[in-house]
């Protein structure tokens, strides 16, 4: 084998160089020992196999470790950074080593070319068994949240499937079965007609907390200042301005100075002290106008992990249509393994002998951030498996400062884990509701575009909506795959 070896000259520099490209070889060889041992611990730990959970187990070796300092020393010398090695971690450091090595004098060889595509390969597989095949023009899937509307209005659905909808998402949280099953039913008729794929998503609810029950004056509403108390029933020791919540038992888990949040962070608050009879609440920080406190809407408590059932009474009901019905299964706060398998054995029992669904676990608190990896390899032990940022409560749970931080990890994590992502939650929101785009929404709309698959919510514009983030994603597939900048010829300046 003939040996590639960097010409550096001779002399002092020349040196200087051998040496540095020399303990960066070893450091690098050391760096995929360490990872390779590591790898190995997390997967026997966990108890699963498979490429993808060998992967996502490199990739959480490799993170372990600080690369700054090395990624600084291997850029000098026009060198990879492994900066984009998720997909195949291991190929990635062979190759490194294998560049090294050969400027070192040494014989090396590289991985196989299939190898260093395996994961970008199997992440296309999983995008197309899960969401269908694509329609040539872009990676990126999109889906749309079906309004009340597509039950009854089968023009409707057919408008979104040719605006370049590939996937309809049903919100169990709304409507009943009989909807549900007249949404699927034109979902279907429409994609035969336009000869276009187009999967059903069924989104179970989950646990989320919601207010149930409202002691206050007429149009009370949240201000800084105010204490409101949190009980597990309305009586009379509740005070003057109290609410009860869905999950009554939460409310023995409190603790003084947990947080709270309500209705998607519109007022924000913490607990000052807490009895038998329930929790006090100094609201902190509330919109201008006040927070509007009545049933129904939304209430987190992010410093809290919460012990409540992963699957309500309404679950388990509405599990008997989804079972048979959708092609995607999303749970809501899904927060740990055993919550998966729970899903997983609910739907076992109504399935029969068809082939396993695929699952969407949809990221919304930290406790779920934490055991991601574990969600993942439960999932795909047994199921097609997709991941969904779900960016409004996780934003309330994390802070809205952690967000976008965190977003991009759960990115990388599931780039590793061979896994699709689904980024929701607001994309072109004003778009989807008005008519009108704003500035940020469509910069938001373009970073979606690294996501498998973007979800557009509900809105009397959403096929108009669906339509314009099509264009957005196939103009930004030219200069973006996942974190590779790809640097297609530019047409602004030609």
């Amino acid at each position: 084998m003939v040996s590639h070896v960097m010409d550096i000259g001779a002399g002092p520099k020349a040196d200087a160089a051998t040496f540095e490209l020399r303990q960066i070889r070893d450091e690098v060889a050391a760096l995929r020992d360490a990872v390779a041992r590591e790898s190995e611990a997390r997967r026997l730990d966990w108890g699963v196999a498979g490429d993808g959970a060998r992967n996502l187990a490199d990739y959480l070796a490799l993170r372990s470790h600080d690369l700054i300092a090395l990624q600084l020393r291997l850029s000098a010398f026009g060198l990879s950074s492994l900066g984009r090695s998720e997909a195949d971690v291991m190929p990635a450091l062979d190759a490194l080593l294998a560049t090294l090595g050969r400027l070192c004098g040494e014989d090396a060889d590289y991985p196989a070319h299939e190898a260093m595509r395996a994961g970008e390969d199997a992440l296309i597989r999983a995008c197309d068994q899960i969401f269908g095949d694509g329609d040539g023009r872009r990676q990126t899937r999109i889906m749309a949240t079906l309004p009340s509307e597509a039950a009854t209005d089968a023009s409707l659905v057919a408008a979104l499937i040719d605006a370049g909808m590939d996937c309809a998402r049903i919100n169990c949280a709304h409507d009943d079965a009989a909807a549900w099953s007249q949404m699927i039913d034109n979902v279907r008729a429409a994609s035969r007609r336009l000869d276009r794929p187009c999967r059903v998503l069924m989104d179970i609810a989950g646990p989320k907390l919601r207010i149930a029950a409202v002691r206050a004056p007429e149009k009370y509403r949240l201000y800084p200042g105010e204490r409101p108390r949190l009980v597990a029933c309305l009586d009379a020791r509740s005070g003057p301005v109290a609410f009860s919540v869905n999950f009554p038992q939460v409310v023995s888990q409190l603790r003084p100075g947990a947080d709270v949040s309500f209705d998607d962070g519109k007022a924000t608050g913490r607990i000052v002290a807490v009895d038998d009879a329930g929790a006090e609440i100094e609201i902190i920080a509330a919109r201008t106008k006040g927070m509007r406190l009545k049933p129904d809407k939304g209430v987190n408590l992010p410093s809290i992990d919460l012990e409540l059932p992963p699957l309500t009474p309404k679950d388990l009901a509405d599990l008997d249509l989804v079972a048979r019905s959708a092609d995607i299964v999303g749970l809501s706060f899904i927060q740990r393994a055993e919550d998966v398998s729970l899903l997983q054995a609910e739907l076992a029992a109504r399935r029969g002998d068809m082939p396993a669904q695929a699952l969407v676990l949809k990221i919304e608190t930290p406790l779920a951030v934490r055991n991601l990896p574990r969600l993942i390899v439960q999932s795909a032990a047994r199921h097609p498996t997709a991941v969904m940022i779900a960016r409004g409560d996780l934003a309330v749970e994390v802070g809205f400062a952690r967000l976008s931080e965190m977003q991009e990890e759960i990115l990388w994590l599931c780039e590793a884990a061979r896994v699709p992502v689904i980024w929701a939650t607001q994309v072109l929101d004003q778009l989807v509701r008005e008519g009108v785009a704003s500035r940020p929404e469509t910069t938001d709309a373009a970073m979606a575009q690294r996501a498998d698959c973007v979800m557009l919510n509900k809105g009397d514009y959403l096929p108009q909506g669906v339509r314009f983030l099509r264009d957005v994603i196939t103009r930004m597939e030219r200069h973006q795959s996942k974190k590779f900048a790809r640097l297609a010829r530019l047409q602004a300046w030609r």
